[in-house]
């Protein structure tokens, strides 16, 4: 019995491990791009919530999401924001910051997660907000790829 338990809680624990990191975004109900980042997250193992709202500049408001780090659509992981087309790597570093009050990839651009239609790619950079409210340059990506 004891090696029964044993191996039902060492299955149990295997388990969790292996659990969806939850993701809540908040979108606009006419995004195609959100929703591309949306199946980019889902494919890299993400649980997503999908929340549309009427009205994102509220949203992004009451996350704490400065105007110059604005995109589209807005996630919210662990209690901390993620602003627009931001790579994996740079959410799961986020979990692992809590000197971050969260991350962002302003504006749209091509090639980033979710922003890939076949165009050229632009290099861009993850800005990560520092819970003391100042932006540090957490990584230079071409695609969901850092650059190096």
């Amino acid at each position: 019995m004891k090696l029964y338990l044993t191996a039902l809680a060492a299955l149990l624990m295997s388990g969790m491990a292996h659990a969806a990191d939850v993701i809540d975004v908040h979108r606009d109900a006419n995004c195609g791009c959100c929703k591309d980042w949306i199946k980019y997250l889902e494919a890299n193992g993400f649980e997503v919530r999908d929340h549309v709202e009427s009205n994102m500049s509220a949203v992004k408001q009451k996350l704490g999401v400065a105007p110059r780090l604005g995109s589209c659509h807005t996630g919210v992981i662990d209690g901390k924001f993620v602003e627009g087309h931001v790579p994996v790597a740079a959410i799961h570093e986020l979990k692992k910051r809590d000197d971050l009050a969260g991350v962002a990839v302003p504006g749209m651009p091509a090639g980033s997660p979710g922003m890939d239609y076949g165009q050229p790619h632009q290099q861009y950079q993850v800005i990560g907000l520092t819970t003391k409210g100042r932006d540090l340059v957490l990584g230079d990506y071409l695609g969901a790829q850092p650059v190096r």
